[in-house]
């Protein structure tokens, strides 16, 4: 089965002065500098292997790289051309695929977004939120929410 996409590692190499010059895969000139880079089984001038969207130096951004219908990537670039995307259960709006997330069960939101859906409270890290009906709550608002219908946990 072929794959669709080829996630590819990058080396950093010191050149040895000893060796024949080896030629560059994106200039097809010799690399005369003290490093070269090699990914994909070819070698590379630092300069030369670049995302071909956002033209970053892919040895500076990662350790990775990314190819798809003939073009070289950074992770940031691939995951905007190619990956999945999905739509925020709050606010409905698309997540770009390269945006960080907060998921709870199968609900995935912005990161701006989970908050409390009714005091829009935000949540810092180690704080308890409650998914009921498909709606993030705070403690408090959860809590008021049970009392309400009747469901007031035991307080001792």
């Amino acid at each position: 089965v072929p794959l669709s996409y080829c996630v590819s590692g990058i080396q950093m190499l010191s050149v040895q002065p000893d060796t024949k010059p080896k030629g560059c895969a994106g200039c097809n000139r010799k690399i005369k500098d003290r490093y070269l880079l090699k990914a994909l089984d070819k070698y590379w001038h630092e300069d030369c292997l670049k995302c071909a969207c956002c033209d970053c130096r892919l040895g500076e951004v990662g350790s990775t790289l990314y190819t798809k219908a003939n073009l070289i990537l950074c992770r940031r670039d691939y995951l905007r051309l190619f990956g999945v995307t999905g739509n925020c259960a709050a606010c409905s709006k698309l997540i770009p695929a390269f945006e960080m997330v907060m998921r709870a069960k199968d609900n995935v939101y912005h990161l701006d977004c989970f908050a409390c859906q009714l005091c829009n409270q935000r949540f810092c890290v180690g704080d308890k939120f409650f998914l009921k009906n498909n709606m993030i709550l705070c403690q408090t608002d959860y809590e008021e929410g049970l009392m309400k219908e009747g469901y007031a946990p035991q307080v001792r």
